[in-house]
């Protein structure tokens, strides 16, 4: 009877009935929805099913997949990865530096931690590695040509980025520290592996909800964007046909990742990771030798790396910090980040417009947002509805690039204030 009595105790059944344990049915819970969301409604799938997998067995009571305590206050614990004994000293260091006591409670002194599956794919993230990666691919996938052949859509792609430093100011002004600020402020460059890179650097007790809302809010990209386009823009402004595009030479395409290589690791070293690995794989694309290497980055490198990224994220996402005041604070926020980056990029085009003969539609600013190539579809299908012989889909995807790299540089500076 005692061993069938310690069975059922040790069920998860059972422990979801002990202390705070029902708080991970509401977590199972979130992370049906955005199966629902990814299956069903076909928002981000290829993210958002692997985050709510990650999300879904971190919170098995006892799976032991994923432990908070290694990655405590923000550093990787290697002693505790080795075998190491958790001790009082240790203890209270982690109280010194903010961790919650329901982190801390997962272990007792003088206890070892057994290492689980996504403790180690978590590693890929907490070093940096698997957002350079989706950047790696990002790069062998995206034309810079538009971007070329009207530099002036750089300046629409940083643009849009004013919805991270309006957001990051509003987050201070909510209590937020300057790291979680710009983890949070970093969601409105609309590029999912940016937000992770930073926010696992700067803040990684809330990479789980930064990480939900970002590629949540992306993939509503066609429902926040359009309302604020049209109550920014009139019609006649929304009619403005644009002329084609000039043809970008070859030479002109190699040479544009490796001198905004350089250029971007000169100004802000931060950046350099991201932008290294979104410029080398467009070289890969562009130079035409290395054609195999970029179907491999397209292709295997891409998904894999997705999948590991997506579980190893959603796994971060334990209802000991997801369930608090603070994601609800990031979820609205991340509704703000959106909007006032995509105000951004349409109204510097509007002012634009004041100084130039060839006038610029200014729909084509709210692509400044990195949601490639989504956002840049938006802007066409907006165009198209206003005038049927429109075709903006080329003219947009040079802030939409361009905000790529905008996004990087922007973290790439956060990170320098507050790393």
């Amino acid at each position: 009877m005692e061993a069938i009595n310690n069975f059922l105790t040790s069920t998860g059944f059972y422990l979801f009935t002990q202390g705070d344990n029902w708080k991970c049915l509401v977590m199972i819970a979130i992370s049906c929805v955005l199966l629902f969301l990814g299956i069903k409604k076909k928002f981000e799938p290829l993210l958002l099913v692997p985050i709510a997998i990650g999300m879904l067995v971190t919170n098995l009571p006892d799976a032991g997949m994923y432990h908070e305590i290694l990655f405590a206050g923000g550093h990787v614990h290697w002693d505790l990865f080795q075998g190491g004994v958790v001790t009082p000293e240790f203890i209270a260091e982690m109280q010194a530096l903010g961790v919650s006591d329901a982190v801390l409670g997962t272990v007792a002194v003088g206890s070892t931690v057994s290492v689980g599956l996504i403790d180690v794919l978590y590693l890929g993230i907490k070093l940096g590695i698997y957002p350079c990666l989706i950047f790696m691919g990002v790069g062998s996938m995206t034309d810079f040509g538009p971007l070329i052949a009207n530099p002036k859509s750089l300046l629409l792609g940083a643009a849009a980025q004013l919805g991270i430093f309006i957001t990051f100011i509003g987050c201070r002004l909510m209590g937020f520290s300057g790291a979680e600020a710009s983890s949070v402020g970093i969601i409105g460059g609309a590029d999912g592996p940016t937000a992770i890179f930073v926010t696992a650097m700067l803040a990684p007790a809330l990479l789980g909800p930064i990480a939900v809302s970002a590629y949540s809010y992306m993939a509503l990209v066609p429902v926040i964007q359009p309302p604020i386009m049209k109550a920014l823009t009139t019609e006649k402004e929304r009619q403005i046909v644009m002329r084609p595009l000039r043809e970008v030479s070859k030479k002109e395409k190699i040479f544009f990742p490796v001198v905004v290589t350089v250029f971007v690791a000169l100004l802000v070293p931060s950046a350099a990771p991201l932008i290294a690995c979104l410029m080398l794989g467009n070289l890969a694309r562009e130079c035409g030798v290395l054609d195999r290497l970029s179907k491999t980055m397209q292709n295997e490198l891409m998904n894999i790396v997705t999948i590991f990224l997506g579980v190893s994220v959603g796994a971060t996402a334990t209802a000991a910090t997801f369930l608090s005041p603070k994601t609800l604070a990031i979820m609205g926020m991340g509704v703000v980040a959106f909007s006032f980056g995509t105000a951004g990029g349409v109204l510097l085009a509007k002012f634009m417009n004041l100084f130039l003969k060839e006038k610029i539609n200014p729909l084509i600013g709210s692509a400044g947002v990195s949601a490639v190539p989504m956002a840049a579809r938006v802007s066409q299908k907006v165009g198209q509805q206003y005038n049927p012989g429109n075709f903006l889909l080329m003219h947009a995807m040079g802030p939409n690039v361009a905000g790529v790299i905008g996004s990087a540089i922007a973290a790439g500076v956060l990170i320098s204030l507050f790393g």
